[in-house]
C-alpha cells in the first residue's frame, strides 16, 4: 500500500515538474514574441493588411513647333495580370484566365500568349518586361467589364483594372521614325540604365527609339505612393497614405506638322509616280537655326501598332525587306550615293586647291582617267564654261580632270608619305562620313573612301576575295557577271588596297564607294548656303513643365566650320539658284513662281549597279537669303530631275500656299522661339 502511495506521489511531483516547465517555456516564449520580436510582427500585421500601390505618372506630351500634338495621352481603362501570383495557384491560373477570357470577349489562350515571357522560340505575342510587374492585357475595356472583374476580386485573384493613361498619335504614321515608340522595361534596362530602377515604378512603359528613348527619363515623370487598406480577400477598404505622382514634362519639338504632313505625301507621290521605287526619304531643316522642321521616311508604319502589344507578324512586317523595313528611318539611317548633289564639296576642294574660282574649264564628252575613258551624261560634251555653269548643268568630266590631277600631285599608284586627298577633306568638313549627332538613335555616319579606307577594306576582305579568285561565283547564274566578278576578285586579292585614279574620279561626282544620309546632305547645303558653320541637327526644342514652367531650351550646336571663304560659298549658291529655273531642275519646276520664291538646289542621279538610280534633288529657299533646305531621295527612282526634284517643288508650294488648290501656305516663317504652355494647359505663340 505503501509503495502504492510512493510511486502515486511521485508521478505527481513529476507532472507538477512538467506543468511547471511548460508555464515557463510559455513564459520566456510569450516574452520573445511581445517584447523581443514585438516590432516584427506588428510590422508584418501591417502588411497583411496593407497594399502599397505604386501610381505611375502621366508620360509628358510631345509637340509640334506650334503645340499641335504629336504624341499625346488617352485616358483608358487597362486590365492586367500579375503573372507571379497566377503560377503560385494550383492550376496555375487557367481558371482565372478563362474567367476573364468571358469577360473580355477573348480566349484563354490569347490571354496565355500576352502573359508569357518573350524568348528564343517565343513568338509575339508575349511580355518583354519584368515577370514581377502586372501585364496588361487589354487596354480598351468598357466601364461594365471592369467592374465585373473588380466587384468579384474573389473570382479574379491577380486581375487589376484600372484608368491608365494610354499613347496616342494623331498624325498615325506621321513622322514615326522621329517619335519612336514605348515597350514594357526589362531587367536588363534596370540594371544598365542610369536612374531608372530607382525611379521605375513597375507599370511603366520606356521609349525604345525616336524621341520617346532620347528624352525617355523626362517624359516618364516620377510615380506616386498609394498605401491602401484591404480585406483578407484583398479588396481595397480605406486609404492610409497617398503621394501624388509627379507628370513627365512635355517635350515641343521644332517639327510643324503641317510640313511634315506635306513631306509625307510627297514622298508617297514620289514612290507612285516611280513604280520600281523601293523607298525615300525628305529633310526640312531650319538654315538659321540648324532645326528639324520635318523629317519623313517611306515606307512608314503607324506606330499604335506598339500599344497593348504587337503581334509576331506585325512585328516581322516591321523588319522585313519586303515590306521595305518601315521601322528603319532612310532619313538618318539609309545611306546612298549622293550622285551630282556630292558636286558643291568638289567644286569648294578644288577652289581651296588653288584651281580659279572663276576659270574655265573644258567640259568634255569624255575624259581619259588614266587608261580608262570616264564619260559625261550621255557623252554629250558641253565646251568651255566656268564652274558656275558646271553646277547648273552638271558637267562630270571637269570634276574627273581635277580629281585625277590630285590624285596624281599625291603620288599617283605611289603615295607619297603625306597625301592631301583635298576633296575627302573638304567633305569631312561639310559633315560627310561622320554622324551629325542629331537628337534621335540610329544615326549612320555614312562613308567617305580614302586611300586609308581602301587598305583598311583590303585587309578585312582580302582572304575572301582571294578564295573567290580561285573559286569564281557559281552562284551568280549570268555567265559574264559571274566573270565579272571573278576578275575583280583576283584584281582585290592581289591590289585592292590601292587607291587609284578611278576611284578619286567617281569620288569626284559622288559616285563609287561614297555614301551620304539624306540628314548629311541636307545639313551640308544648310552650312554652306547659311552662315557657313555645321550645325548638329535637333528636333527638341524645349522641355517644359505641365504648369507651364520651361525647364530648359534644346540648341543646335555648331560642329564645325566650313574651310572655303564667303565669296566661294556665295559663288557656289549663286550658282545653284539657277538650277531650278535653267538647269537641270527646270523641267520639274516649269511654271513654278520663282519671281516670288526663288528657288535653288541640285539634282543628283546616283548610279546603282543591278537597280535603277537613285533620285536627288537638294534644295534652299528664298534662293537671295535662304531659310529652308529641303532634301528629297527616292531609292530607285530614276533621275533627279524627274523623281526627286517634283517632290520638293510639292512641299515648297505646300509651304507658301502656291498649289493647285489655293490652299493657304502651311508655314512661311520658322518661329524663333518655342511656345508657351499656360497653366491651363493651352499653347501661346
Amino acid at each position: 500500500m505503501e509503495a502504492a502511495v510512493s510511486r502515486m506521489r511521485t508521478r505527481f511531483v513529476v507532472l507538477h515538474v512538467m506543468v511547471l516547465s511548460l508555464l515557463a517555456v510559455l513564459a520566456v516564449r510569450l516574452w520573445q514574441v511581445q517584447v523581443v520580436r514585438g516590432p516584427e510582427f506588428v510590422a508584418v500585421a501591417t502588411e497583411t493588411r496593407t497594399r502599397d500601390v505604386v501610381v505611375p505618372a502621366i508620360r509628358g506630351q510631345i509637340l509640334d513647333s506650334a503645340g499641335r500634338p504629336l504624341v499625346r495621352n488617352r485616358s483608358g481603362l487597362v486590365v492586367s495580370i500579375d503573372r507571379t501570383r497566377l503560377e503560385r495557384m494550383r492550376d496555375k491560373g487557367a481558371g482565372v484566365l478563362a474567367r476573364l477570357a468571358a469577360v473580355l470577349g477573348s480566349t484563354p489562350e490569347t490571354l496565355r500568349e500576352r502573359i508569357r515571357a518573350c524568348g528564343p522560340g517565343v513568338t509575339r505575342p508575349c511580355w518583354t518586361g519584368s515577370p514581377y510587374q502586372p501585364i496588361p492585357v487589354d487596354d480598351a475595356v468598357t466601364t461594365r467589364e471592369a467592374l465585373q472583374i473588380l466587384e468579384r476580386q474573389e473570382d479574379f485573384p491577380g486581375v487589376t483594372a484600372e484608368v491608365q493613361a494610354v499613347r496616342e498619335y494623331p498624325g498615325r504614321s506621321h513622322a514615326a521614325q522621329v517619335l519612336g515608340y514605348l515597350q514594357p522595361v526589362t531587367e536588363h534596362e534596370l540594371e544598365k540604365r542610369k536612374g531608372l530602377k530607382t525611379s521605375y515604378s513597375g507599370v511603366d512603359l520606356v521609349g525604345r527609339d525616336g524621341l520617346e528613348s532620347v528624352y525617355d527619363q523626362a517624359l516618364r515623370g516620377k510615380p506616386g505612393l498609394r498605401r491602401v487598406q484591404v480585406d483578407r480577400m484583398g479588396k481595397v477598404i480605406g486609404i492610409e497614405q497617398q503621394v501624388a505622382p509627379v507628370p513627365g514634362d512635355t517635350l515641343i519639338t521644332s517639327i510643324d506638322a503641317g510640313v511634315q504632313g506635306l513631306v509625307e505625301k510627297a514622298l508617297a507621290g514620289a514612290m507612285k509616280r516611280a513604280p520600281q521605287a523601293d523607298g525615300a526619304a525628305g529633310v526640312v531643316l531650319d538654315v538659321r537655326t540648324g532645326r528639324v522642321i520635318a523629317m519623313g521616311s517611306m515606307p512608314t508604319y503607324d506606330p499604335s501598332v506598339w500599344t497593348g502589344g504587337i503581334s509576331e507578324n506585325e512585328y516581322q512586317r516591321l523588319l522585313s525587306d519586303k515590306s521595305g523595313r518601315p521601322l528603319v528611318s532612310r532619313a538618318i539611317k539609309g545611306t546612298f550615293a549622293p550622285g551630282s548633289t556630292f558636286k558643291v564639296t568638289s567644286v569648294s576642294a578644288m577652289v581651296k586647291d588653288g584651281y580659279p574660282l572663276k576659270g574655265i574649264y573644258d567640259c568634255p564628252g569624255a575624259f581619259m582617267v588614266g587608261s580608262r575613258p570616264f564619260h559625261n551624261f550621255r557623252g554629250i560634251g558641253l565646251g568651255p564654261m566656268n564652274l558656275h555653269t558646271a553646277l547648273v548643268k552638271s558637267c562630270d568630266t571637269i570634276f574627273y580632270r581635277a580629281a585625277y590631277e590630285m590624285w596624281l600631285r599625291d603620288g599617283g599608284m605611289k603615295p607619297k608619305a603625306k597625301t592631301k586627298d583635298p576633296m575627302a577633306a573638304m567633305s569631312r568638313a561639310y559633315g560627310f562620313g561622320k554622324v551629325t549627332g542629331i537628337d534621335i538613335p540610329g544615326e549612320s555616319p555614312g562613308r567617305i573612301p580614302d586611300r586609308y579606307w581602301k587598305k583598311n577594306l583590303w585587309a578585312a576582305t582580302r582572304a575572301t576575295n582571294c578564295i573567290r579568285a580561285k573559286s569564281g561565283y557559281p552562284e551568280v547564274k549570268d555567265a559574264s557577271r559571274a566573270a565579272f566578278l571573278k576578275r575583280l576578285a583576283y584584281e582585290n586579292c592581289l591590289e585592292g588596297f590601292q587607291w587609284r585614279a578611278g576611284d578619286a574620279a567617281n569620288f569626284s561626282i559622288g559616285q563609287g564607294d561614297v555614301l551620304v544620309t539624306p540628314l548629311q546632305l541636307a545639313n551640308a547645303y544648310a552650312a554652306l548656303v547659311g552662315d557657313g558653320k555645321v550645325r548638329s541637327p535637333r528636333i527638341a526644342w524645349a522641355l517644359v513643365r505641365p504648369d507651364g514652367t520651361r525647364v530648359k531650351e534644346i540648341k543646335p550646336p555648331v560642329i564645325g566650320k566650313l574651310s572655303i571663304n564667303e565669296e566661294t560659298r556665295a559663288y557656289i549658291k549663286n550658282a545653284l539658284s539657277q538650277v531650278a529655273s535653267d538647269g537641270t531642275a527646270a523641267g520639274a519646276f516649269g511654271g513654278f513662281p520663282m519671281n516670288l520664291v526663288r528657288i535653288g538646289g541640285k539634282t543628283g542621279t546616283a548610279e546603282v549597279y543591278g537597280k535603277t538610280d537613285t533620285s536627288w534633288f537638294a534644295s534652299f529657299a528664298p534662293a537671295e537669303k535662304p531659310r529652308f533646305v529641303v532634301v528629297v531621295m527616292v531609292s530607285q527612282g530614276g533621275m533627279g530631275g524627274s523623281a526627286a526634284a517634283p517632290a520638293v517643288r510639292e512641299i515648297y508650294e505646300g509651304m507658301y500656299g502656291f498649289g493647285k488648290d489655293h490652299a493657304p501656305p502651311v508655314l512661311t516663317e520658322p518661329a524663333k522661339n518655342p511656345p508657351v504652355i499656360k497653366p491651363d494647359g493651352t499653347v501661346k505663340r
